[in-house]
């Protein structure tokens, strides 16, 4: 592929050069529908190409009927297999078969401490790599960590624009 895929103009934000920045992939997810609540909504979700269409649904916790999937289950299996992927990759480049690797990923959700009426998210990782010795382990899920397009989200932020449309 050599065409740029055009994206909405970036956020410039500190250390990010959005001029610099040639994706090579980008995708687009529409939720449309759905009544809100509790800064939630439900509704449908679905991707430009099709492949992803599912009811969005609030989970039971927060007072909705749990009925379809939310967004931090969205989340958590996009960060797991995000993570899977990245560490696959330096397992192989060290010699090591990834093929017994998993990775579980909780997302929680919840109000930020302080009562100021915000949410955040919280994530937990857990990776699993049995008959592996944790000290070969360790140094590789660090290696990982650091190139997880999630994971530098998470740690560092990642540039993003709100724009109004009519």
């Amino acid at each position: 592929m050599t065409e740029r895929i055009p994206l909405p103009q970036l956020s410039t934000g500190e250390g990010f050069d959005a001029r610099a920045f040639s994706p090579i992939y980008a995708t687009t997810v529409t939720v449309r529908g759905g009544r809100a609540g509790h800064a939630r909504v439900s509704g449908r979700a679905s991707s430009a190409d099709g492949v992803l269409d599912l009811d969005l649904r609030m989970p039971a916790e927060l007072g909705g009927d749990g009925s379809g999937t939310n967004p931090e289950q969205l989340f958590a299996a996009g960060f797991a297999a995000c993570f899977h992927g990245t560490l696959s990759v330096v397992a192989r480049q060290a010699r090591l078969d990834p093929a017994a690797i998993t990775v579980e990923a909780t997302v929680g959700f919840g109000r930020v401490p302080g009562g100021d009426c915000g949410y955040v998210l919280c994530v937990d990782l857990v990776v699993k790599w049995p008959d592996v010795d944790p000290e070969v382990a360790g140094p590789l899920l660090e290696k990982a960590d650091s190139l997880c397009p999630y994971a530098r989200m998470v740690s560092h932020g990642t540039p993003a624009t709100v724009t109004l449309v009519p």
